[in-house]
């Protein structure tokens, strides 16, 4: 596997996350979405909620020129994670979830023909710690429920709770209730792509937890032990039913079967703390993992679905163009159509990295 750096920019403030907008048609392909965060020292007082800031930057990638346009810059508060949900009808533009450190949701839409992102609406979380501060909303995922204009959304926090939106075709987004799930932050949350009221929580307290909406959140289907630190990224994986992919501090992405949480179907060891997972939206196989202190990895996940679930993962290649935290990573949603699929894939991402405010856009050439 080989990667080349087309692209390389500065963000100024520390760089988080990145979301390529997967959720659209074609002509959406070429946006993706940059979040950062940064700490302002106070000077004499200690910190309030208002040190840390951040800004929302919207980029568009020409495929065919190979260009990179930044095309908008928002001031807001420190972001921490952001998600791209489908637009509601075909006369609206994709809609962009952003979670902040004063403990808010707020959703952007997409205008194509403007070219920029205008804010639509916003939530406060509500939940504070004993000196009345706002906890740092830390992770977002989102659903679609069946046969309505609903989207439900999951939030964690650092105080370990995590909470229930749901957001409607007419800007209403409501906060419906929490939970507490853990005792340190709650470092990331998601839903259950196959069966719906199913969401996984985990945390800095190492756990992993099942929680079902269907019935009572607090009380977990299961709770998993196997991560030796804390639980930082979840994958439900899109193509193959039952398979949860994990991150950790501990270096280690695991793949489970959700029906057998007790062993692992699978580890390896990517050498950094993990905090993104990204299946490839065409290769749903191919996996790229943010290694917090090492680097972006390419995994190739061999799953078999169905009832005979296996997983073999493989490292394919290594990106080391970033030489501080690696935070942010995502794929985007094409395949270059000028190489042949039956010898080679070129693929594109998007990375960027914290104290060195740095983000890239890269080709991933892969044989396989």
């Amino acid at each position: 596997m080989e990667f080349t750096t087309l692209h390389s920019v500065d963000t100024e403030y520390s760089a988080d996350t990145v979301e390529w907008c997967t959720t659209q048609d074609e002509q959406h392909a070429e946006y993706f979405a940059c979040g950062t965060y940064q700490l302002i020292e106070a000077e004499a007082e200690s910190q309030t909620q208002r040190s840390r800031k951040g800004r929302i930057y919207l980029f568009a990638f020409d495929q065919q020129c190979g260009e990179l346009n930044k095309l908008q810059s928002t001031e807001t508060a420190a972001i921490l994670d952001m998600k791209w949900l489908p637009a509601w009808t075909k006369d609206t533009g994709p809609l962009l979830a952003t979670v902040n450190a004063l403990g808010q949701l707020e959703i952007y839409e997409l205008l194509h023909h403007e070219r920029r992102l205008v804010s639509r609406v916003s939530c406060e979380l509500g939940t504070k710690t004993a000196e009345d501060v706002p906890a740092l909303a830390l992770a977002l995922d989102w659903q679609r429920k069946a046969d309505e204009d609903v989207v439900e959304l999951l939030v964690s926090d650092s105080l370990g709770n995590v909470h229930r939106l749901h957001y409607t075709s007419q800007d209403e987004l409501r906060h419906q209730d929490h939970w507490h799930a853990h005792d340190f932050e709650a470092w990331t949350c998601a839903f259950d792509r196959w069966t719906r009221g199913v969401v996984y929580s985990g945390g800095d307290d190492c756990l992993l937890h099942a929680h079902d909406l269907r019935v009572e959140p607090t009380k977990r289907i299961w709770t998993n032990r196997a991560h030796d630190a804390g639980v930082t990224a979840l994958l439900s994986h899109p193509l193959h039913e039952h398979l949860l992919l994990t991150g950790s501090y501990d270096e280690r992405l695991r793949v489970f079967d959700t029906r057998a949480m007790k062993r692992t179907i699978a580890e390896l060891n990517l050498n950094g703390g993990i905090w993104r997972l990204k299946a490839h939206p065409k290769r749903n196989d191919l996996i790229l993992a943010a290694c917090m202190y090492t680097n972006f990895s390419v995994v190739d996940l061999a799953a078999a679905g169905g009832d005979n679930l296996s997983a073999n993962p493989k490292l394919l290649g290594t990106y080391l163009e970033h030489k501080s935290i690696c935070y942010g990573a995502d794929w985007a949603p094409f395949i270059d159509g000028n190489v042949s699929e039956d010898t080679a894939s070129r693929l594109h991402m998007a990375t960027c990295s914290f104290y060195d405010h740095k983000l890239c856009l890269s080709r991933v050439d892969a044989n396989i």
